[in-house]
This record gives C-alpha cells, structure tokens and sequence, in this order.
C-alpha cells in the first residue's frame, strides 16, 4: 500500500517525462458490441475486438510496463475503456463519476482494484460527472475538459482536489470534440500533438506543437509510454511527423474500437 511519499509504481526520469511502470486494462466483453456510440462506421466484429485489445497489451509490455488483467464485465459494454473510471497522480488516486448512466456503476470494480495500488482515494461526488478521458495530465499541470459527459461541477471538484495537493488545473471547455483526450496528447518536453480545435487553442499555445490534419484527427489520440509512442495503424502523415520528431512508434490497428468512440489512451489506466 502507498503513503502520500509518493506511488512507488510511477517511476521519473530525466527530461520532463513520466515513465509509467503499471497499467490497468479489461477484457471486452461480447456485449461490447451493443455499447455507447455516436459514430457510423457500423458495429464492431467481436473476434477482431479480441486480436486488437491483446495486441494493445503486448504494445504496452513492449514498452516495460506491467499489465493487470481483468475480466470481462458482461452487464457493463464499455467497461475495457478503463481509463474514464480514474484519474491517477503519484500521490493520490480520484475515482470518477461517469457521465453515461449504463457506465456509471464500472468505478465500483475499479475502486476495489485501485485500492490494491492506493491508500489514499479521493471521489468525484454527484451531481458532479466526470470521465477520465476528459483529463489530461501535462507535468504538473492538469486539464480538464467539460463535455457531454463531464459537467462543470466534475470538473471543479477535480480542479479542488488537484489544487489542494499544489498540481495546476485549467479547465478547458470542449467545442467539438466527444472527450478532452479526442484531440490531444503530451508527449513529454513541453511537446504536445493536437488536432481541430486545440491547434489553436489560447490554453495550449506555450507548448510545441505537432499538428494533425482533419483527414487524420483521430490519431491525436496516441500515448507515451516510456520510450514509444503508440499511434493508431494507418495515419501515415502523423507516423511521418512524429518519426520525424525523434519518437519510437508502435502502430496498432484501432478499427474496432473508433466505432465505438474509443481510442488507444481509453483502454488503459497507465501509472
């Protein structure tokens, strides 16, 4: 169990990145396929769900991390987009309140298994909603998106409880974007990668900058873990931008998961 000297799962390093030694991930369940969407690309083919969820946890032990592996939630169809059920710092570990009624009770296996991790737990309290893709930590400084899934009484309540422990916290409303996490990443060196409305967006401009096109959005939602970038397969112009920045990159095919809204940093709670 932690104390508040710090989580002894999140390792540092040098040059402004954190590394991650732990990640939480869970099985898709066969009733994934009737879960929340507001796409049209059509319903996801269940066996393909299984060979791109495994092969995203064999991209996550390739970048040195550990994998703690849950069961299937049959009765929750969204419960492998782990990372809208907490938002994770060294020190302290805040249990969501998703937005999504049929997602709202997933916090109660997560809470039980964050607690494995974490003895100091803070919440996130009705009528306040918030969901963890709607929260992205830059160093010590966090943003947090208000959505149609995170209210601003979420959002403040998260923005209390990180202030309290002396972090940063913007909140950031969203325009366009389904989560704050849709459109952007850090990449650690005070660099970001961004797309549609955060390109431009007054709240990000002291960072430096890779742009994604329109054509190509849905590959802002990428992740750094430890010393690879992992990327949505088939955004060749993004692949090319960020090799050219220098970044190692593990190409994942995504196709069933972005029909149901999801995106690479979704399925895991990396700490």
């Amino acid at each position: 169990m932690l104390n508040l000297a710090g989580n002894p799962h999140i390792l540092k390093s040098d040059g402004g990145i954190k590394m991650f030694k732990q990640v939480i991930v869970k099985k898709p369940s066969s009733s994934y396929v009737n879960g929340l969407t507001t796409s049209d690309l059509g319903k996801p083919d269940y066996e393909k769900v299984l060979v791109q969820h495994d092969n995203y946890i064999q991209a996550l032990k390739k970048c040195g991390v550990e994998v703690e592996y849950l069961l299937e939630s049959d009765e929750f169809p969204d419960s492998t987009f782990v990372e809208d059920t907490a938002v994770l710092t060294p020190e302290f570990a805040v249990i969501s309140n998703p937005g999504a009624e049929t997602r709202n009770k997933e916090i109660i296996e997560m809470e039980s298994v964050i607690k494995k991790y974490y003895d100091d737990i803070r919440y996130i309290k009705a009528p306040g909603t918030l969901d963890g893709g709607d929260v992205l930590q830059i160093d010590d400084h966090f943003y947090i998106g208000i959505s149609e899934r995170t209210n601003e009484e979420g959002a403040e309540q998260l923005k209390r409880i990180l202030e309290s422990a002396d972090y940063k916290a913007t909140i950031v409303p969203l325009k366009e974007f389904f989560h704050l996490k849709t459109g952007i990443a850090y990449l650690g060196n005070n660099q970001i990668i961004v797309a549609g409305e955060f390109v431009d967006h007054p709240d990000f401009d002291h960072y430096e900058k890779i742009i994604v096109t329109k054509e190509d959005e849905y590959s802002a939602n990428c992740i750094r873990v430890n010393d690879y970038v992992i990327i949505p397969k088939g955004y060749e112009e993004t692949k090319r931008k960020l090799n050219e920045a220098g970044y190692q990159i593990i190409e994942l095919e995504m196709s069933e998961f972005q029909k149901q809204d999801g995106g690479l940093s979704c399925l895991s709670l990396r700490f």
